[in-house]
């Protein structure tokens, strides 16, 4: 199996830098599809399924490995590995922003910067932390999750998604959910939801954007204010949007706070 296949790999553009785009929980490749093409007449542009998601092998998705983000986090390498010419600026949505920061610690040296689209390194109110959720809900998602999959998924797609005045995406994302093996989402959303990255932030060196939604239910303000705290020489961009996903639902805006980041990096 070659990382192409396993992960459903699709490379465009040319220029001195590249830009690797990663999905979140219950997406695929395609929501980058505002986004990614802005830059694609100055980088090279790699694209890429999580195992277990979108057209990625099904048949590679290992419980044990992608028991953690970890797994995800190897996996991205090896798709820089073999994928990236020069400097790496990597765009990660929701969980996957947690996945490049892993990555990032690990092989700092291959990444120019990390650009976090609706991250959170806990879901979890812990103490004065404040992550959006008692674990008590958590947990409660979960259960439902596991009962009810279908379910589940027709009635967080909407709220995750928001953007009341776009009804097609949050259509759209309520199919990308049910499209997901079962077995495989259930899975991966413990792994999503229950993960604590913490205390990981203050180990970031690489160059980082944190870009959320002024009004996000799984991610709000007070999360992207409390990362820019703990990851040293971070910055902070709130764009207008309702709904975890600005990529898809403010596209322009979201492009723009990546440019003007990108500036700051002079690639």
């Amino acid at each position: 199996m070659t990382v192409a296949s396993r992960n459903n790999v699709h490379v465009s553009g040319e220029g001195r830098a590249t830009m690797v785009f990663a999905h979140g929980f219950g997406c695929d490749q395609s929501m980058w599809r505002y986004v990614a093409p802005a830059f694609g007449d100055r980088y090279r542009t790699v694209l890429f399924d999580l195992v277990g998601s979108g057209r990625s092998d099904l048949a590679s998705y290992d419980f044990k490995k992608y028991g953690s983000l970890d797994g995800y986090a190897i996996d991205l390498l090896e798709i820089i590995e073999e994928f990236a010419r020069g400097p790496v600026i990597f765009v990660g949505h929701s969980v996957s922003a947690m996945i490049g920061m892993l990555a990032a610690i690990q092989a700092p040296d291959r990444f120019a910067a990390n650009i976090m689209v609706g991250p959170s390194p806990s879901f979890i109110n812990d103490g004065e932390y404040v992550g959006g959720f008692e674990r008590a809900d958590i947990e409660d998602l979960l259960e439902t999750l596991e009962n009810n999959f279908l379910g589940w998924s027709s009635t967080m797609a909407p709220a995750i998604m928001g953007a009341p005045e776009q009804p097609k995406l949050a259509e759209e994302l309520t199919n990308s959910f049910c499209r997901t093996d079962p077995e495989i989402a259930k899975h991966f959303a413990r792994v999503t939801f229950l993960a604590d990255h913490r205390a990981d932030l203050t180990s970031v060196t690489t160059s980082t954007l944190i870009l959320q939604s002024d009004d996000d239910l799984l991610a709000p303000v007070c999360v992207g204010e409390y990362m820019n705290r703990m990851i040293p020489g971070s910055y902070l961009a709130i764009v207008k949007n309702i709904g975890h996903c600005p990529h898809l639902s403010a596209p322009s805006a979201s492009v723009d706070a990546i440019e003007a980041f990108i500036r700051t990096l002079g690639s």
